[in-house]
């Protein structure tokens, strides 16, 4: 059984532009999101996955990632996908030792960045990067499955 465990923050600034080691697009869409799970396709220019993940809240979920032909991720995210995808640029970074994911969104969720941490298992301690602003690991608006259902830009209090 796969584990995902994660910590979601805001930015406080955008000095952490200058660390940036390397990016990558993602485009992904929704074919189930559940009060227990969702299931996803996400694509890179080069590679497509399957996706099932838990929707518990918090910073531990189960997560299930399958490799699938790049042509039937398209075709199922452009037939099967409900509408708005999750556009996103992925930028990664390395501090102190870890490495943190920033998601710069794109399209109906354009103007929030969130960053993550994944650690190994739970309780692990990190240090926060001076460019890191509040927690949101236990807030729901933040995982991509509302995002696709409540984007960004219809959020009244942002």
């Amino acid at each position: 059984m796969a584990k995902e465990i994660e910590h979601k923050f805001l930015l406080a600034n955008e000095d952490w532009r200058t660390a940036v080691e390397r990016t990558v697009q993602y485009k992904q869409g929704y074919l189930s999101s559940q009060p227990t799970s969702s299931i996803r396709v996400r694509i890179t220019d080069q590679q497509a996955w399957l996706n099932i993940k838990s929707a518990t809240v918090g910073t531990q979920r189960l997560e299930f990632e399958y490799d699938i032909p790049l042509q039937d991720a398209e075709d199922i995210i452009s037939a099967l996908c409900s509408k708005p995808l999750i556009e996103k640029t992925r930028y990664f970074i390395t501090f102190d030792g870890k490495i943190w994911e920033i998601d710069e969104f794109a399209g109906e969720n354009s103007g929030l960045i969130v960053a993550e941490i994944e650690l190994a298992e739970e309780g692990e301690t990190f240090s926060k990067p001076p460019w890191l602003g509040a927690e949101v690991t236990h807030d729901l608006r933040y995982y991509n499955n509302n995002l696709a259902i409540s984007p960004y830009k219809n959020w009244p209090n942002k």
